[in-house]
């Protein structure tokens, strides 16, 4: 059973918005959103991690009373760039996420966070039974286990933002989840769709990064390109949706008009299609229950032609298999697969590796698991840490 569930319709009061991560993408993006409905959100506190510069134009036209990042020196550039007059409290460190999260005054928390350092505001905030605009996968990839145990306690609601888990929730809306029968996410394939192995040997950085459809941070944009973004979003739709894992599919499609499929009993499907911005799932995520207006370019199917599909090529592509792998091994297995590859990815953007060490890395942090008890944050953060000590010390000097 999922633990999405609807909010209930404000009495036409702005909504109390904390945006962790405002200066990413999709923090970027749902600013814009907010811009084209004036008066119905309240912004609350923005967190911008080390991005001071952008962060204090953000909040110079907000005038959020709360900011938040993870370094004093961050701190101190951020005080400088801010207006005479407007003097917000600035927090610090990872813990100001979790204090943001936790507000008692906020009715949303946009979760927007990049990797694992996601997790513990959305596990805070969820604690506080709050409203979370889910961005962050890592955080259900690492705890999803928790998340539902949590969440049943408190009441705490999770709308996903992530585009595909949108469109299945938007799939699903108005339908018996009994009636379900299988979820299908669709993934564009990435830069390298159709490459064989030898080519994929010498791709470089900006290769890799030249996402075709999407524009995205460098992080997720090396995981469109291992499909690896595609294996945590199986293991996101596990945990967030409830159905068995043999009931969630993964199929490419190049043209990233349709953004997932729900198939029901009766063998009818349901699509979700239109313009590949972030902005559609931001904004339905935010206006639940209601959908707000937005001044995009429709979706011109004429000029989209045609749609196709074919099956992700696991032999050239082996990191969304991993991603089942580890799901099917037990809840302390997605943890490895995940810091395994933040590393992994952190080490290839660096030019320390090549793109096929991506997956290489990824399988032999799996192999070398033999299982941990990851039934609390702390023992999840301390097997995140173990596995990123243990990727990097096996590369050579």
């Amino acid at each position: 059973m999922s633990y999405i569930s609807p909010l209930v319709p404000h009495s036409g009061e702005s909504r109390r918005l904390v945006i962790l991560g405002s200066t990413g993408s999709i923090g970027v993006s749902t600013l814009k959103v907010l811009a084209e409905h004036p008066g119905k959100f309240d912004v609350l506190a923005l967190a911008g991690a080390r991005n001071a510069r952008l962060l204090a134009e953000q909040a110079t036209r907000l005038r959020p009373p709360f900011l938040a990042v993870l370094n004093d020196e961050t701190a101190d550039e951020l005080r400088a760039l801010l207006p005479g007059g407007y003097t917000p409290a600035i927090l610090v460190g990872p813990q100001a996420y979790v204090d943001l999260a936790t507000m008692p005054e906020a009715d949303i928390i946009l979760a927007a966070q990049v990797g694992a350092a996601g997790l513990p505001p959305a596990l805070a905030a969820a604690r506080a039974g709050k409203t979370i605009a889910l961005a962050n996968k890592e955080a259900l990839v690492l705890a999803g286990h928790l998340f539902r145990t949590v969440c049943h306690e408190t009441g705490a609601v999770i709308l996903p933002v992530d585009s595909e888990h949108n469109a299945l929730f938007q799939g699903m809306c108005g339908h018996n989840p009994r009636d379900i029968r299988r979820l299908v996410l669709t993934a564009s394939g990435g830069p390298f769709r159709g490459k064989s192995l030898d080519e994929l040997r010498s791709v470089t950085r900006e290769q890799a990064l030249a996402h075709p459809n999407w524009s995205m941070g460098a992080k997720i944009s090396i995981d469109s390109a291992t499909l690896m973004n595609k294996g945590l979003e199986v293991i996101e739709a596990y945990h967030l949706f409830g159905l068995p894992l043999e009931s969630i599919d993964v199929v490419v499609h190049p043209q990233s008009v349709v953004h997932s499929l729900v198939e029901y009993e009766d063998r009818s499907m349901l699509a979700h299609m239109g313009p590949t911005t972030m902005m559609i799932p931001i904004a339905y995520a935010l206006g639940w229950p209601d959908r707000l207006a937005l001044s995009l370019e429709p979706l011109d199917l004429v000029k989209a032609g045609h749609l196709t599909f074919e099956a992700p090529a696991l032999n050239i592509f082996p990191c969304l298999g991993y991603a089942y792998d580890a799901l099917k091994a037990g809840p302390s297995h997605p943890v490895v697969l995940n810091a395994a590859n933040e590393v992994a990815v952190e080490l290839f953007l660096d030019g320390r590796i090549g793109f096929l060490d991506i997956p290489a890395i990824i399988r032999q942090a799996l192999d070398a698991h033999r299982g941990a008890d990851v039934q609390s944050l702390e023992a999840i953060l301390h097997l995140d840490r173990e596995t990123r000590a243990a990727v990097r010390s096996r590369l050579p000097a």
